[in-house]
C-alpha cells in the first residue's frame, strides 16, 4: 500500500461544496423517499472487529440491501434522471415524486426518451432500473472483460446493454459520442469540461446514503474520527466528502481516499500534486471492477483536492481480505455480504492496524485505541461468482 497525506486544513479552499449540504441532503432524501422500493439501508456496527483491531468503533454502511439491486449507485442514476425530467416538464423537483413520474402524463408528455451510460455493472444496472420504471429505454456499454453476471442483471432491466472491446474511459467516450449522434441523454457519473450538470445531481442522488448514516450515527450518538472512502472517477467519495465537510466544518472526520494500484488516477493526481490531473491507461484489470477507471472526474478532484486528508493506492488482496472479513464477523458482530469494490477500505485498515510493516502509515493517519472509523460497503456480491473464489476459496490471499 503506498499513501500521499494533504494537510487540507491548512489550505486554501476553492471548490464549492454547497450543492452537498444538509439542505440539498433533505430535498434528495424526499425525493428517494417516495419511492416504494425505499428503505434505510443498515449501518453495521462491528464492536468485535473493533476490538480485534484495537480501536473503539467499526462502522460499515451496507449497500447491499439498496431497492433491491444489491448496490448504492441508483441513488444517483434516479435523482439525476429525475432533476432532468424535472426541468424538461418545468415543474419544481419538490414536486416530482415517484408517482409522479411514472404517471402516464409524464410519458405522454416527454414521448419516448432513451438514457445512455457507460459502467462496470453497479450504475449501470441503476440506470437500466430508473428507465424501466418510467416506461423508457436505456442502452448501456461496458468496459471489456466485465462480468456475464453483472450484464445480465442490466439486461433484466430492459436495457440494451453490451460489453465493449474497449476500457472503461473510452466506453464512457463512445456512451457521450452516441448520446450526440442519436440525441439520447447520457448519464455517467463523471465530470468532464462543458459536462458537469449530469454528474453533479448524480453525486447530490448520493446524499441519501450519506445522510442516512449520519443520522444513524447520531441516533447511537457516534461521531466517526476516520472516514475510507473508495473511488473510481472520484464522485462517491467527493460526496461523502462534501457532506462532512459541511456538517462538521474543521471538526470533520479524517479523510482517506482508496483506490486500486491498478487504476489509481486520483492517488496519481494527488501525487503528483501539480494541479493537473493525471490519468492511468490500458486495461485496469483489477478485481475492483466498480473502482477501475482511469480518469478522475474534473467536478469530484476539484473537492478531494481541497477537502481530502488522505489517499491511499491498494492492492487486489487487500480487497479481498476486506470481503473475508466482513463475510465471517468475529462472534455476534453483523455479517455484511460486501463486494470487491465495497470492502477495499475495511481490507486497507485491517492490514494497516495488524500488519508491522505499515506501522508508519498507522501513525500518519493518526489511527489509535480511540478512532472511530466509518465504511461504506458500496455493493453486495454482485458478481456471484467471483465472491465465492475470493471468500470460500480464498482467492488472492494476503
Amino acid at each position: 500500500m503506498k499513501l500521499v497525506k494533504f494537510d487540507n486544513r491548512k489550505r486554501e479552499i476553492k471548490s464549492d461544496i454547497k450543492f452537498l449540504n444538509m439542505e440539498e441532503a433533505k430535498k434528495v432524501y424526499a425525493f428517494h423517499k417516495s419511492f416504494p422500493q425505499y428503505k434505510p439501508t443498515p449501518l453495521a456496527k462491528l464492536d468485535n472487529l473493533a476490538k480485534e483491531l484495537n480501536i473503539s468503533k467499526v462502522f460499515v454502511k451496507d449497500e447491499s440491501y439498496r431497492f433491491g439491486l444489491n448496490a448504492f449507485k441508483a441513488l444517483g442514476g434516479s435523482y439525476a434522471i429525475g432533476h432532468y425530467l424535472a426541468e424538461r416538464l418545468n415543474i419544481n423537483l419538490a414536486d416530482l415524486t415517484y408517482d409522479k413520474l411514472v404517471s402516464p402524463e409524464v410519458s405522454e408528455t416527454l414521448g419516448e426518451l432513451t438514457f445512455i451510460t457507460a459502467t462496470d455493472g453497479n450504475h449501470g444496472r441503476g440506470v437500466a432500473w430508473t428507465a424501466k420504471q418510467l416506461k423508457q429505454k436505456s442502452v448501456v456499454y461496458m468496459p471489456k472483460g466485465s462480468s456475464e453476471e453483472r450484464l445480465n442483471h442490466i439486461k433484466s432491466e430492459g436495457a440494451e446493454a453490451s460489453i465493449t472491446d474497449i476500457n472503461y474511459d473510452d466506453a464512457v467516450r463512445l456512451a457521450a459520442e452516441h448520446a450526440d449522434k442519436y440525441n439520447w441523454v447520457l448519464v455517467q457519473d463523471t465530470a468532464w469540461e462543458n459536462y458537469e450538470e449530469i454528474p453533479k445531481r448524480i453525486m447530490q442522488g448520493y446524499i441519501t446514503m450519506v445522510l442516512e448514516a449520519y443520522e444513524q450515527l447520531k441516533e447511537l450518538d457516534e461521531k466517526p474520527t476516520h472516514i475510507f472512502i473508495q473511488a473510481g472517477v472520484g464522485s462517491l467519495a467527493a460526496t461523502v466528502q462534501g457532506f462532512f465537510a459541511n456538517v462538521y466544518g474543521e471538526d470533520r472526520p479524517i479523510t482517506v481516499v482508496v483506490e486500486p494500484e491498478k487504476a489509481n488516477c486520483i492517488f496519481k493526481t494527488a501525487e503528483a500534486n501539480d494541479g493537473k490531473l493525471h490519468y492511468v491507461k490500458g486495461d485496469m484489470d483489477t478485481i475492483m471492477a466498480g473502482l477501475a477507471c482511469g480518469e478522475p472526474s474534473t467536478l469530484g478532484w476539484e473537492i478531494l483536492s481541497d477537502y481530502a486528508d488522505a489517499f491511499l493506492s491498494c492492492s487486489d488482496n487487500i480487497a479481498a481480505q476486506g470481503m473475508r472479513i466482513l463475510a465471517a464477523p468475529i462472534k455476534d458482530d453483523p455479517k455484511v455480504i460486501s463486494g470487491e469494490s465495497g470492502a477495499v477500505g475495511v481490507g486497507a485498515v485491517s492490514e494497516i492496524l495488524r500488519r508491522s510493516k505499515y506501522s508508519n502509515l498507522k501513525e500518519q493517519l493518526n489511527i489509535n485505541s480511540d478512532s472511530k472509523i466509518l465504511f461504506f460497503s458500496t455493493e453486495g456480491d454482485t458478481d456471484a461468482e467471483h465472491f465465492k473464489k475470493v471468500v470460500w476459496d480464498g482467492a488472492y490471499p494476503i
